[in-house]
């Protein structure tokens, strides 16, 4: 038996618009450089992602990357500062809560140790 954290963020409208599954996309778009290979290296449709980061975006207020549309020299994305810096708090903000929700687990059910 174990206790599972995960952490979601949802919107005003009660709608999921961050989680893990955004925090990986940003993380495929920085090892990558576009958001298209990053969708690809995820098994996920371009479209998908890209409703993925517009959803995330217009609930954060801000954009989380740049992105330059294709063509002769190709496009790509990169994360913005704020980007940057909000997937690190994201990160931040889950460990903790993994490692509290662990100290807790052992209070309540110490035998499971």
């Amino acid at each position: 038996m174990k206790a599972v954290t995960r952490i979601t963020f949802f919107n005003e409208n009660q709608e999921k618009f961050f989680g893990e599954g955004p925090c990986r996309l940003l993380h495929a778009i920085e090892e990558t450089g576009s958001l298209r290979s990053a969708a690809l290296s995820m098994g996920m449709a371009y479209t998908k992602a890209l409703k993925i980061l517009n959803n995330a975006e217009h609930s954060l207020g801000f954009p989380l990357t740049c992105r330059a549309a294709g063509g002769k020299n190709g496009g790509g994305s990169l994360l913005t500062p704020q980007g940057k810096e909000w997937l690190k708090r994201y990160e931040q903000y889950r460990d903790a809560c993994i490692h509290a929700n662990e100290a807790l687990y052992l209070e309540f059910f110490p035998e499971q140790q």
